[in-house]
């Protein structure tokens, strides 16, 4: 799981973003894996090098990603670019629902590389994005037996 900018301050931002904290979703999210038997790591920055630095760096070591990358997602051309070159598959996970908010934030610039986004279900995105993977990891281990 990725978080971009300002996602550290989930649970103390604007209204919109609800009142559960990023640290209350973090553990949730380890209780979810544990039930599944998959491991999750957890990262956030402010710094679009830093993300991209991140999915570099995790390249053919994770079996997906699921990423919230806040106002980068409007504005990153870097953060698509390493979708792409990191051939996970990627799921876009935003807390509140981009496309009732500004007009500017209506079009997110990665979509289109991610294979879905989860959006405007507050917290309960992240659980989503993360039952996605192993709920399709599992079903695909399946189908090869």
């Amino acid at each position: 799981m990725i978080n971009g900018s300002n996602m550290n301050l989930m649970g103390f931002r604007e209204p919109v973003y609800g009142t559960v904290t990023m640290a209350e979703v973090e553990e949730k999210l380890t209780k979810m894996a544990k039930e599944f038997g998959v491991e999750v790591e957890f990262y956030q920055s402010n710094h679009e090098g830093d993300i991209v630095d991140k999915m570099q760096e995790v390249r053919g070591k994770v079996d997906g990603i699921f990423i919230n990358p806040a106002a980068f997602t409007y504005t990153s051309v870097a953060i698509r670019d390493a979708i792409c070159a990191c051939k996970h598959r990627v799921v876009e996970v935003h807390v509140s629902n981009i496309h009732a908010r500004e007009e500017f934030r209506h079009n997110s610039m990665l979509a289109p590389v991610c294979i879905g986004q989860f959006v405007g279900l507050g917290a309960k995105g992240y659980e989503l994005a993360l039952r996605y993977f192993c709920e399709t990891d599992q079903e695909a281990e399946k189908n090869t037996k």
